[in-house]
């Protein structure tokens, strides 16, 4: 039976598509972005797009506080929880606290670069170990009905032949996964910071590309320096599906046309104004049990950029929020700034 936690209706109704295990446009697992208060803040803005949470350790739910790393709000379906790990059977459990707690999907990180998961044998290091990630699909597989995707990158440094990745794809496919997200760079493991990670090693489209032509009964969507719909339209002629992370997160208003340019569903004519005064109420019952209301602004705000009062919104929910005594009153200026955009 599906628990979830903190429900709260929104003024802004819309059908839940029925999830099947693909998407075409999804929103990338970051970091200390994706939370549950951005992604109730993006799901006001598209019905359709799946959304992933942040990465969450094994180590975090079988040992940490597990519902509060599970919470989500109902309204977030289609739902994605990302796990990190490399033990079969920790990452089973995993899996099956989260079909439990009614994700539509469960996701392995075989992409992060940086030292701290490396350390702990998680992310893109386990690129060069395709059969212990084959165990973990395999184990995870074997715990849940839901699907079990993995998302990595076209290699490692060392290991960034493309028969090396063909062969990692495959190890993979054979276990049983048959759904891949591509980042389309590979992970430098040593040197480079993960930001750098992110725009130092070139785009390679192509090889992504070329898994799709060698692996014909496998989806794969692919990741990494999409930035418009119509670039998003050029790989969808190749790829099952496109991620975007930095540029969904920064230009965030950009959601409120996926399900238009993507999903081809009619222009749903939302205005800013409309996004932020649904958010208004989860605002205030997160307030009042207690959250600090910098929680949620700072998510949302690249909801205005490039037109005038988009600069005194900013300041007002990145700056004066923090001097209030009463921080909705400075949201609502906020929201008044935008003028019905």
């Amino acid at each position: 039976m599906r628990q979830v936690t903190n429900c709260t209706e929104t003024t802004i109704k819309g059908t839940q598509p029925n999830y099947t295990g693909s998407s075409l446009f999804s929103v990338a697992p970051m970091m200390d972005w994706t939370d549950r208060h951005f992604r109730y803040f993006a799901r006001l803005m598209t019905q359709h797009a799946l959304l992933y949470t942040e990465m969450v350790t094994t180590g975090a739910l079988l040992y940490g506080d597990a519902k509060r790393y599970l919470a989500y709000d109902q309204s977030e379906h289609p739902i994605a929880i990302q796990l990190g790990g490399s033990n079969p059977s920790d990452l089973a459990k995993c899996a099956k606290l989260a079909e439990e707690a009614g994700y539509d999907e469960v996701n392995l990180n075989v992409g992060c670069p940086s030292d701290r998961v490396q350390n702990n044998m998680i992310g893109a290091c386990l690129m060069a170990h395709p059969q212990l990630v084959a165990n973990c699909v395999k184990a995870m597989q074997d715990a849940v009905s839901i699907p079990v995707t993995v998302k990595h990158r076209i290699g490692i440094n060392g290991r960034d032949s493309y028969a090396e990745l063909a062969d990692f794809v495959d190890v993979i496919a054979q276990a049983g996964c048959s759904q891949f997200t591509v980042h389309a760079r590979i992970a430098v493991l040593e040197g480079l910071s993960p930001k750098e990670n992110r725009e130092a090693p070139p785009l390679r489209y192509d090889i992504a590309a070329q898994l799709v032509n060698d692996f014909p009964d496998l989806s794969f969507v692919v990741n990494g320096g999409i930035k418009t719909f119509e670039q998003c339209n050029e790989h969808l002629k190749t790829f099952a599906g496109v991620m975007l992370g930095r540029e969904a997160y920064h230009n965030s208003w950009m959601l409120a046309q996926v399900d238009e340019h993507i999903f081809g569903q009619p222009n749903n004519r939302l205005t800013r104004t409309q996004v932020l005064n649904a958010l208004r109420p989860y605002i205030e019952k997160n307030q009042r049990a207690g959250t600090n209301i910098h929680h949620i602004t700072r998510h949302i705000l690249g909801i205005a950029q490039g037109f005038p009062g988009s600069r005194r919104f900013r300041q007002l929910l990145s700056s004066d929020i923090f001097k209030a005594e009463n921080p909705l009153k400075v949201y609502d200026q906020a929201v008044e700034t935008l003028q019905g955009r």
